[in-house]
């Protein structure tokens, strides 16, 4: 039995995740969490059951999504390979797969699916990943391949932390910095130091231009 965790703030988007998983008789749903720090309690919790029954394996794979409340799912990954965690990480990901999906590999992650993708690549992806393989679609395959024959594309936002990046996003989707900060639970004072440093990466001047910006790049909807 594939034991997996889900990792994403919006109950409804768990419930949904749960219930596509819940079909496939070879994978349970152990434990749910909404941000960094429920997991991390959820995982303790559950390593610790699991040597009580003489059992290694508190979980095998974690579906998380990127945009999380204080750490980001990119924070995440890099904390559990901080703390030796043998856990395989699931990116599920409402984030289109050229902004996201590399990032997300070169962090940790053993596959990057999209929500709005066939629910049974889902299942598929966590089976995939419960081997120790990787899971990736057919467009992030096209993206590795042509990282690899061609010259990397010189995208400014390339040189954007995660952080940054996701501040970039949250702008250019209509978040106000207040907002930004509270979702996030950073001080309203440190979001906009990220909104400084995304500005002067990119030579831009304000919030129109940073949407703008996004829009051509393919980060957001227009």
């Amino acid at each position: 039995m594939i034991k997996v965790i889900l990792c994403d703030d919006h109950a409804l988007i768990r419930r949904g995740i749960r219930d596509t998983l819940s079909d496939a008789a070879d994978i349970e749903v152990v434990g749910e969490a909404g941000d960094y720090g429920e997991l991390r309690a959820l995982m303790r919790t559950l390593a610790t059951q699991a040597r009580e029954h003489g059992d290694v394996r508190g979980c095998d794979v974690l579906v998380l999504d990127i945009n999380l409340p204080g750490r980001s799912g990119l924070d995440v990954m890099h904390a559990l390979k901080d703390e030796g965690s043998a856990v395989k990480v699931l990116v599920v990901s409402m984030y289109p797969e050229d902004q996201y999906a590399i990032r997300a590999l070169r962090a940790g992650a053993y596959g990057y699916v999209n929500k709005g993708g066939d629910p049974q690549s889902l299942v598929q992806a966590v089976r995939t990943v419960a081997q120790g393989r990787k899971y990736v679609t057919p467009e992030i395959a096209q993206m590795l391949v042509e990282s690899l024959t061609t010259p990397a594309p010189e995208n400014a936002h390339d040189k954007l932390s995660d952080r940054e990046l996701q501040t970039l996003v949250m702008i250019a989707s209509g978040k106000r910095l207040a907002d930004i900060a509270e979702e996030l639970t950073l001080s309203p004072k440190t979001v906009s130091v990220y909104r400084a440093r995304v500005l002067e990466k990119l030579g831009l001047q304000n919030n129109a231009e940073l949407t703008v910006y996004a829009i051509r790049n393919g980060l957001v909807g227009d």
